[in-house]
């Protein structure tokens, strides 16, 4: 202890020296220092100093542009939005969504703006986005893009494709079974190759089961107006035309225009007293449907489902874990990205059926034709 001492008071007269060298202080001020004596162990403990704390990073964040019909279409932009919340929700993103003017003609500024405000995934909601994409992604070779329905050529774009044919093709097998008048009908939204994946599938399924059914064909709108997906006025005339033509079940590609086809088989059905029913499509409709619209759940006989809410949150996904990749993905029945809907067990007595049939275009055995002959 006396060599400690011993220590410090040489120590206590160097520092003096340095003050009255320097100037530094009153006399008064030197009075009032006060030295302490620590122990030997802190003495001869290293200097520590408190590590900086790690900046806190931005959340991962996301931005979905919906297409025409925007939010509430019962359909495919609610489909896609559900797919958006749920990752949100799962990743702790932070999630804006846009929704384009009435004829859309505004879907490459909104992802400008998306891009703009430095998103880590912007997410196009339909084929219809892939000049825009071809034209904005490009630009912003450190975000990742994704659009439904389609492809664009950047290498930071994800094409999130799917095989409607073959969910369709169930679709046609469950309507040739369940019909009792041999008379079915398809209405399609826009008269252009997408849907038509839908319509050839549906008519192969019902000729597989019965080729003298008939088939009444419908579309809402032809290109370029695509209007025929957010039409349920017109979807309701051209469903009503085919009841009053025989037809018992009608199967709808068609977006928000579908929900007129389901009001239109209630009506008929009240006033005919003979039920009939409506297929939908994208969204098990069963539920999307006829939750908000309780009354039209009795004629939903099923729905083609297309997984694009999966497709999107999966995208989320890998870019929060950062092994997102461009290109193009297919969803089919293999994979769960299509399949047909059992909701309301109106045909669970055909159930059977429609495996078998599945598990023969999985094993490749049967391939739905996708485009006109």
């Amino acid at each position: 202890m006396t060599r400690m001492k011993s220590k410090w008071l040489i120590l206590f007269i160097v520092f003096g020296l340095i003050l009255t060298a320097c100037g530094g202080g009153s006399d008064d001020a030197a009075e009032e220092e006060v030295v302490t004596e620590e122990t030997a162990e802190e003495l001869d403990s290293p200097a520590t100093t408190a590590a900086a704390a790690e900046p806190v990073a931005d959340p991962p964040s996301i931005c979905l542009v919906l297409d025409i019909g925007g939010l509430g279409d019962l359909s495919f932009n609610d489909l896609a939005y559900s797919g958006y919340q749920k990752a949100i929700e799962d990743f702790g993103m932070v999630g804006t969504f846009l929704e384009p003017d009435g004829g859309g003609e505004n879907r490459g500024e909104l992802l400008e703006l998306c891009a703009e405000a430095g998103n880590d995934l912007i997410i196009g909601n339909g084929f219809l986005f892939d000049g825009a994409m071809n034209e904005v992604a490009p630009n912003y070779p450190d975000i990742n893009f994704a659009i439904t329905d389609g492809v664009a050529e950047p290498s930071n774009v994800r094409g999130m494709l799917f095989k409607h044919a073959e969910g369709s093709y169930l679709a046609g097998i469950a309507a040739a079974l369940k019909t009792k008048t041999n008379n079915v009908g398809f209405i399609g939204g826009v008269d252009f190759p997408l849907i038509h994946e839908f319509e050839q599938g549906f008519l192969a399924g019902v000729a597989e089961i019965n080729p003298d059914i008939v088939v009444q064909i419908g579309y809402a709108s032809v290109p370029p107006d695509f209007s025929g997906f957010n039409d349920p006025v017109k979807g309701k005339e051209i469903a009503l035309a085919q009841y009053e033509a025989g037809a018992d079940i009608i199967y709808h590609a068609a977006g928000g225009t579908g929900t007129g086809m389901f009001e239109a088989a209630k009506e008929v059905s009240e006033a005919t007293g003979s039920k009939v029913w409506g297929i939908g499509v994208d969204f098990d409709q069963y539920y999307q449907v006829g939750t908000p619209l309780p009354d039209l759940q009795e004629y939903i006989l099923s729905s083609m489902v297309k997984a694009a809410d999966v497709s999107i949150y999966n995208a989320a996904k890998a870019t929060v874990e950062g092994t997102f990749s461009g290109g193009a993905s297919v969803d089919d029945l293999s994979t769960g990205g299509v399949y047909l809907s059992f909701s309301g067990g109106y045909i669970d007595d055909i159930k059977d059926t429609i495996e078998e049939y599945q598990a023969k275009i999985i094993s490749g055995e049967i391939v739905p034709p996708s485009v006109r002959p």
